[in-house]
């Protein structure tokens, strides 16, 4: 079980861990985190069935070397071991091409996320009216500004989110949940 697998480690200081998510008492990831906070420098590869990247990502960010299915061949297997004893991160491949995608999602929401953050106040609440379809006139008088500072809002607003008309514009706004201030 978990208890006895951190007990061993200890106890055999193993260069390389092969450890299961699901035991009892204590699973492999609960493990993995104690061995770190332990500052234990044994390699670890998680062996489990789990090809749910969230598995993954979590036990990658608590320090676990490899990843490994257990429908896997013996020699991915053995390749995960041999790579991880180098000093190597292992990641099965059928699994590292989910993790690469969910990494460039990632990019592209960051990549959204400071667009946002480039807008002026006054830029995002112009981009909240255009998403409601208003024109640059309906913005001017709502906003008590001239219409000439509206385009100019709106240009800027086109230059930043790297859109080029006001339909763009408001399906970015849609798509980013941007609201009124």
């Amino acid at each position: 079980d978990g208890h006895e697998t951190v007990e061993k480690v200890l106890i055999h200081e193993p260069d390389v861990l092969l450890l299961d998510i699901n035991m009892p008492n204590l699973n492999g990831i609960d493990v993995l985190r104690r061995l770190r906070d332990l500052g234990v420098d044994t390699k670890v590869i998680i062996l489990t069935i789990h090809d749910d990247k969230e598995y993954l990502l979590e036990t990658m960010k608590m320090g676990a070397d490899g990843y490994v299915l257990k429908d896997s061949d013996a020699n991915s297997l053995i390749r995960a071991i041999k790579d991880v004893k180098e000093g190597k991160t292992y990641i099965q491949p059928s699994i590292a091409s989910m993790l690469k995608e969910e990494m460039s999602r990632k990019d592209e929401a960051d990549e959204e996320q400071r667009k946002i953050e480039s807008l002026t106040n006054r830029e995002y609440e112009v981009l909240t009216l255009i998403a409601e379809g208003l024109n640059n006139k309906e913005i001017a008088k709502k906003l008590y500004i001239s219409e000439k500072t509206v385009k100019n809002h709106v240009s800027n607003i086109f230059k930043k989110l790297e859109v080029n008309d006001r339909i763009q514009a408001a399906i970015f706004a849609f798509k980013n949940n941007i609201k009124k201030i």
